[in-house]
């Protein structure tokens, strides 16, 4: 592929078409960041340029023939995890996407799939983007958070999860915001959450037309029923609601009960779910009784909602450095409001039960 430049990041680019490829190649090649170094057309030869290339990046397509980009990408992490930007066609959420970012992957671009009109501008912007957001990703520590297959739930979560459409009315809330690397380490936290008189709220920075996925994946995983938030819903305890994408997700006090308000609005800090807007609405209409996490991210959203939690006697939980993809959002929010604790992806779960506990928030009545 000729001479890389030393201060341009190179790029491994995998699909199984010719045409993608060049397009690929040719955005790449008028960027000043990047470089390309190599191209593969099936997960097997993109196993095989990693290691003889030792690219920084990659972009990886989904659908391939033989080994396919999500088989690719589980043994690209497990062997050599380094950041990589999904490529697909599709055009809904799908589990496709989601797993994708469970297992490792730090963005997602979608490509035209055939008879799409090619939006050259538009696939420019957001691959530079996404690869932007790659290259400030860090994956030391990838190898530790692979996930096992999950324990199944214990009889006592079991029968919470059979008792749980009854939906008694939430006494604490629980926020969670996150960004880049935010589904796998959801995946982590959520199903470690233990079924208490708190309901729990996530903003996950995402477009429309995923965060449905990213709700049902989480749900079948999880003893807590997790599903989209819903405008006016009421906050019921041991319920988790994930901020539909490019909306914003709000908790207010209505006749002493918690309810979402989940409305359309221009993004904040770009974003929309914006944390920052969760966190603070949580403060003011829980005060002490709100317990906030914020989770892996690039960017500062959830750092003057986090203040705004401990300026009203919450509590603060940050995931710490060695575990995030990227540090970017649990720094600002640090900075800006310190914290209750600071603690590695796979403890977030018991810190949280910490704050609700010193905060008075009890386990639901079914599971004791």
């Amino acid at each position: 592929m000729g001479n890389v430049s030393c201060n341009r990041r190179t790029v491994l680019v995998v699909d199984d078409s010719p045409f993608i490829r060049q397009v690929v190649r040719d955005v790449i090649a008028n960027s000043t960041d990047f470089e390309v170094v190599g191209e593969a057309g099936d997960g097997y030869s993109a196993l095989e340029q990693v290691h003889a290339l030792a690219p920084d990046l990659v972009t990886l397509d989904v659908h391939m023939p033989g080994l396919d980009g999500l088989a690719t990408l589980g043994v690209l992490m497990r062997d050599a995890p380094r950041p990589v930007v999904m490529l697909s066609a599709l055009a809904d959420g799908g589990d496709t996407t989601i797993r994708a970012l469970e297992l490792g992957a730090v963005d997602f671009v979608r490509k035209p799939a055939v008879g799409d009109a090619l939006d050259l501008s538009t696939l420019r912007d957001r691959l530079l983007g996404a690869l932007r957001t790659a290259a400030a990703a860090h994956y030391r520590s990838v190898p530790q958070l692979v996930r096992e297959p999950r324990a199944p739930i214990d009889p006592t979560r079991a029968r919470w999860r059979s008792h749980a459409d009854a939906g008694s009315a939430a006494t604490h809330i629980v926020v969670i915001a996150a960004s880049t690397g935010g589904p796998r380490a959801l995946a982590e936290l959520i199903p470690g959450l233990q079924p208490s008189l708190a309901g729990v709220v996530i903003a996950q920075h995402m477009p429309p037309g995923f965060t449905g996925s990213l709700a049902r994946r989480l749900n079948a995983a999880s003893a807590l029923p997790v599903r989209e938030a819903r405008d006016g819903e009421l906050v019921a305890a041991g319920h988790v609601y994930v901020a539909p994408g490019g909306m914003h997700t709000t908790v207010h006090r209505v006749a002493g009960a918690l309810r979402l308000a989940v409305r359309a609005g221009l993004p904040v800090h770009g974003v929309a779910p914006a944390a920052d807007l969760l966190f603070t609405s949580a403060a003011d209409a829980c005060a002490q009784r709100c317990v906030a996490a914020v989770l892996t991210g690039m960017g500062h959203d959830a750092a003057l909602g986090a203040r705004a939690v401990r300026a009203a006697g919450g509590y603060l939980v940050l995931q710490d450095e060695a575990t995030c993809i990227v540090f970017g959002m649990p720094q600002a929010a640090l900075a800006a409001a310190g914290a209750d604790e600071v603690a590695p992806l796979a403890l977030v779960s018991d810190a949280i039960a910490r704050g609700l506990a010193a905060r008075g928030c009890d386990l639901h009545p079914q599971c004791l």
